[in-house]
C-alpha cells in the first residue's frame, strides 16, 4: 500500500495526528453498559487522499470507516470484522472492514458519486434508497464466518448500525459518526461513538444513555481540537463511572502488495491472459480496491505469468 498523502504538513505533525488517531473502550455503569469512542481525523484525511474523494463521498465512506473501526473495538487477535452496503441509490454501496490491530479500509462502489440537486444538509437518505446492510464476522475460534443482515431503515450508516445489532444481535446499541469540515472542504475532524447494554442493564439505562448518544455534541467537531478520545469520553459519562479498558491506535491501512496483485493475476482463465500478453496496453495497471493503491506489470511479467500456468500455449 501507498499513501498518497499522509495526514499532516510536516512530519512533526504527521506524528502528533497519528498519536490522537485512537479508539478508547471502556464501561459504564458497573459494567452494565459497554463503549467506544473514536478519533479517525488522520484516519479520514488519508482514505479520503487515497481514493481521491469528493466532501459527499468523503462523508459516505468516513462515516463507514468510523462505524466499522468501532465494530472492531473489542476483537483481539487475527479476527476481523467486514461491512457491506448493497443499495438502489447513487451510492450503490460500499464495503469496508477492520481488524484487531485497528486498521481499517475499504471503498464505494460508486466515484463519484451523481448529484442531480445541490446538498442542502449532510441527509444521506437519498444517495443510499433502498439496500441490505450486512456484517461478517471472522473469528479465530469459529469455525466459519458469520454474517447477519438487514434492510436499510435509514439511509444513515449510524443509525442503520444501531438497527442491525437489535434486529440481528439482540443487542441493544447507539452509534454517533460524525465528521466536521471547514469552508474550504477539509475534514478537519472526524469521530465516533458506541454504546451497547450488556446482559442485564435496565431498560431506563440503556434509554438514558441511548438518548445520550444520540444528543451528543458532533464527535467530527470535538476532535477538530486537540481532546484524547479517554478525555471526551471521561468528561461525557462522569455521572456514569467510566472504567476504561483499552486505548490503542486506528489508522488507514490495506496490506495489498505487488505480489499479492502478482497472485491474482495467475489466477487468471487462459484466454484472459493470453489476451493480456498479446495486447496489454503496457504498462498494465490494476487498483487494490480497498486503498487505491496502483500496481503496475510489465509485457515480460505477464508473459512470465503465462509462460509458467501454460508452458505449452
Amino acid at each position: 500500500m501507498e499513501k498518497k498523502k499522509p495526514y499532516g504538513d510536516t512530519l512533526k505533525a504527521q506524528y502528533r495526528a497519528s498519536a490522537r488517531d485512537r479508539i478508547a473502550t471502556f464501561l459504564l455503569a458497573d459494567g452494565a453498559v459497554r463503549g467506544a469512542i473514536l478519533n479517525g481525523t488522520r484516519m479520514v484525511n488519508e482514505m479520503r487522499a487515497n481514493h481521491e474523494l469528493g466532501i459527499l463521498e468523503t462523508l459516505v465512506l468516513g462515516r463507514a470507516y468510523l462505524g466499522i473501526g468501532l465494530m472492531a473495538a473489542d476483537l483481539k487477535g487475527d479476527a476481523r470484522v467486514a461491512m457491506k452496503i448493497n443499495c438502489s441509490g447513487p451510492i450503490k454501496g460500499l464495503q469496508v472492514e477492520a481488524n484487531a490491530f485497528g486498521e481499517v479500509r475499504g471503498y464505494l462502489k460508486r466515484v463519484p458519486i451523481p448529484i442531480e440537486q445541490p446538498m442542502e444538509d449532510f441527509d444521506l437518505s437519498r444517495f443510499f434508497g433502498a439496500g441490505i446492510l450486512s456484517v461478517t464476522k471472522y473469528l479465530k475460534s469459529a469455525k466459519q464466518p458469520f454474517t447477519g443482515q438487514v434492510e436499510l431503515r435509514h439511509g444513515n450508516i449510524a443509525q442503520d448500525l444501531t438497527h442491525y445489532y437489535l434486529t440481528s444481535e439482540q443487542t441493544p446499541t447507539a452509534f454517533n459518526l460524525s465528521i466536521k469540515f471547514d469552508r474550504a472542504g477539509e475534514a478537519i475532524g472526524a469521530g465516533g461513538l458506541c454504546l451497547q447494554a450488556m446482559p442485564g442493564a435496565g431498560d431506563r439505562l440503556a434509554a438514558e444513555l441511548e438518548a445520550r448518544v444520540l444528543s451528543f455534541p458532533s464527535l467530527g467537531e470535538v476532535f477538530a481540537g486537540e481532546r484524547t478520545s479517554a478525555e471526551v469520553a471521561l468528561e461525557a459519562f462522569a455521572d456514569y463511572a467510566p472504567r476504561f479498558l483499552s486505548d490503542r491506535r486506528v489508522e488507514f491501512m490495506c496490506h495489498c502488495s505487488h505480489e499479492r496483485l502478482h497472485r491474482l493475476l495467475t489466477l487468471l482463465p487462459i484466454q484472459d491472459l493470453k489476451d493480456l500478453r498479446d495486447n496489454g496496453p503496457f504498462p498494465i495497471q490494476m487498483r487494490c480496491h480497498n486503498c487505491n493503491t496502483p500496481y503496475a506489470f510489465s509485457r515480460e511479467e505477464i508473459q512470465a505469468i503465462y509462460g509458467q500456468r501454460y508452458p505449452h500455449n
